[in-house]
């Protein structure tokens, strides 16, 4: 089985970030208000969509990536759809920058993460299959809060 290359998982990563910001953009307040059975708030469910791509950035940054956005609650400024879908925007500029900047060696580097250290290439990998399932999670919770 071939590997998808970084750039590839990098354009992949940045597809399903957009696609949560399209999703959440126009959610009210009240409507971000929405617990989720088992996530938290609307809000909290885009957060962590976003935060897992900061994440990324930041780990590779430091070869260190933490799982702790797994369990954060988003800031109490991210109050509607259009605040959240401005942060994702500068996580997706952040990404942009960093995978413009990225060499090959980048993606060989071995950094510390929850399971034990892995490559950037194979955590990449990863943070894309829980990028993915964290746009399921959204997509089932903005179905869950539409009116009748």
């Amino acid at each position: 089985m071939s590997r998808l290359d970084p750039a590839t998982l990098g354009r992949r990563l940045d597809d399903l970030l957009g696609t949560g910001e399209r999703m959440i953009r126009g959610v009210t307040e009240s409507g971000m208000d929405t617990e989720t059975p088992g996530d938290g708030r609307l809000r909290d469910v885009a957060f962590r969509l976003f935060r897992l791509g900061q994440c990324y950035a930041d780990g590779m940054d430091t070869a260190r990536f933490s799982d702790d956005w797994r369990s954060e609650r988003a800031p109490d400024d991210l109050h509607d759809g259009a605040s959240v879908a401005r942060y994702a925007a500068l996580v997706r500029g952040r990404l942009g920058g960093w995978f413009e900047g990225a060499s090959a060696r980048e993606f060989a580097r071995i950094i510390s993460a929850p399971g034990g250290p892995r490559s950037g290439h194979d955590l990449l990998e990863q943070v894309c299959a829980d990028a993915e399932a964290q746009v399921e999670r959204l997509r089932a919770a903005l179905a869950r809060t539409e009116p009748a």
